[in-house]
């Protein structure tokens, strides 16, 4: 029986030396591993450490130790890529030249500025613990940038300094409130005394009287929606590129100065120009009489009503019709030149995504 014992004894210390090495074995790894996240974080230059010390209580409680123990010290470690703004730093220095600002954004500093200042309650963030919140200035200027050039996200967030992900947020975001915000306040119906400065100023021009706003329709073009495809194509734009081409419609009034005073966007290309008339807010105004004793000056494209005047399109005009329609043509040079400038702001093979 003593015999039996002592083989036991013997059995059992090779079975506790192997479960001690486990645990020295375990012990030594868990410190190797911390030794190299230490020194990663030390070595690599994109990391951002945020250290907070506090005394680990659960620790005193827990444990057999005397409660005056040291306490722990933990870190917080932010992983962020350290990316460049050089450029828009330079682009934000009060001596960079108003000629290179208007290069690269298509408009004047001040107009910037004025932007700015009007989105500044909506666009503007509080910092964070981990981080200061990105300014106004540069969050309107992503976007601006991005519509001025058409340059892809992936080009406007190296210039900005910033991720891929974070620009395109910023974009949908400022032109939501440049929507809700800038166009209610500058892009509405004059008032009387606006319309009698108006018709005088188109009747100075072409010599109508009566004439309240130049009328034009054009087309944005747009990637390929996933629904309705066959209703965005652009049957003028397919024939003349020999490529199918898809677009939705802005129509729009000026007054003689190019300001743009009713809009209509968003119908199907293929919506003719007399169909995104009769859906427009512009025409409901017409038909419930708001507009009698006025005139809107359109093309031939349109219906001739009680308010809307176009040109003869018939064959073999009379001296005084034809007359008539180069009067018409100078009304409705303002609009197109209006549209014109309007899309020299934005970069032209630039695509909206509809989605």
């Amino acid at each position: 029986m003593r015999e039996k014992k002592d083989s036991n004894r013997a059995s059992e210390q090779p079975m506790s030396d192997d479960h001690s090495n486990v645990q020295n074995y375990k012990g030594l790894d868990k410190a190797v591993r911390l030794r190299q996240k230490r020194s990663r974080a030390t070595v690599d230059p994109t990391v951002a450490i945020v250290t907070s010390e506090t005394t680990d209580e659960s620790c005193n409680v827990n444990s057999n130790k005397p409660s005056g123990g040291s306490s722990l010290t933990h870190q917080r470690r932010l992983w962020v890529r350290d990316r460049s703004k050089a450029w828009w730093d330079k682009c934000n220095k009060p001596e960079f030249s108003e000629e290179e600002f208007r290069k690269w954004f298509r408009m004047g500093k001040s107009t910037f500025e004025l932007i700015c200042e009007e989105l500044n309650s909506v666009v503007a963030k509080e910092d964070t613990a981990l981080r200061a919140a990105i300014p106004v200035k540069q969050r309107v200027a992503v976007c601006i940038y991005k519509l001025a050039t058409g340059e892809p996200l992936r080009l406007v967030a190296n210039r900005f300094g910033l991720g891929v992900s974070t620009c395109h947020k910023f974009i949908v975001e400022v032109c939501a409130e440049i929507k809700s915000v800038l166009m209610p306040k500058y892009l509405g119906w004059p008032n009387e005394d606006s319309l009698s400065r108006i018709k005088a100023e188109f009747e100075s021009i072409s010599g109508i009287p009566n004439v309240v706003g130049s009328m034009y329709t054009t087309h944005v073009p747009i990637i390929a929606p996933k629904s309705t495809v066959s209703a965005y194509i652009n049957k003028h734009h397919t024939q003349m590129n020999h490529k199918t081409s898809y677009s939705v419609t802005m129509q729009g009034v000026v007054d003689p100065k190019g300001v743009f005073t009713d809009v209509c966007i968003g119908w199907p290309g293929s919506m003719h120009d007399d169909k995104v008339l009769e859906n427009s807010a512009l025409y409901k105004r017409g038909i419930q009489g708001k507009l009698k004793g006025s005139w809107i000056v359109g093309g031939c494209v349109y219906p001739l009503m009680d308010w809307v005047l176009v040109p003869y399109t018939q064959e073999n005009l009379s001296w005084t019709q034809h007359v008539f329609n180069e009067k018409i043509g100078e009304v409705q040079r303002v609009a197109k030149d209006a549209f014109a400038r309007l899309k020299g702001r934005a970069y032209q093979n630039s695509k909206t995504d509809v989605t």
